[in-house]
């Protein structure tokens, strides 16, 4: 298609780059906010209890901290994402009296001059760990 260029294009990399913290507190935060009280988010026994090796963060809060950075990345208008989705791969672990952290790194991978946006490609992980795969948004440039 015409007006349709491959690869990235002319952007600062660290503004599609971020570390984001979460300990328990942002957890039940987060639960509290979103009504998701499950309480392998909160409770590391009922994690436990169905085979977790801790508390994890919930996925939703995972994605919202990688939508936070293209949010940050179209000038702070949430309106100027037009779609996103992702696959949810792994689990945040967040142990007790720790701060995890997260790290969103993001490509330009498609310019549509013609329509005005671009398809940022997004890479979540925790400890090395990919947690979201296909993490994709579009947005209008």
């Amino acid at each position: 298609m015409s007006g349709e260029t491959q690869g990235a294009a002319a952007v600062d990399p660290s503004a599609l780059r971020r570390t984001v913290v979460v300990d328990r507190a942002r957890l039940v935060d987060y639960a509290a906010a979103s009504g998701d009280q499950n309480p392998i988010h909160q409770d590391v026994a009922a994690a436990r209890a169905v085979g977790l090796p801790d508390v994890i963060a919930h996925g939703m809060w995972t994605m919202g901290a990688a939508l936070d950075v293209v949010t940050s990345y179209v000038d702070g208008d949430p309106a100027r994402i037009l779609s996103c989705g992702t696959k949810f791969t792994g689990m945040v672990v967040v142990p007790e009296g720790r701060t995890v952290e997260v790290l969103v790194e993001g490509a330009v991978r498609m310019t549509d001059e013609a329509a005005g946006t671009q398809t940022l490609e997004l890479t979540v992980t925790c400890g090395g760990e990919k947690v979201l795969g296909r993490c994709q948004a579009v947005v209008r440039a």
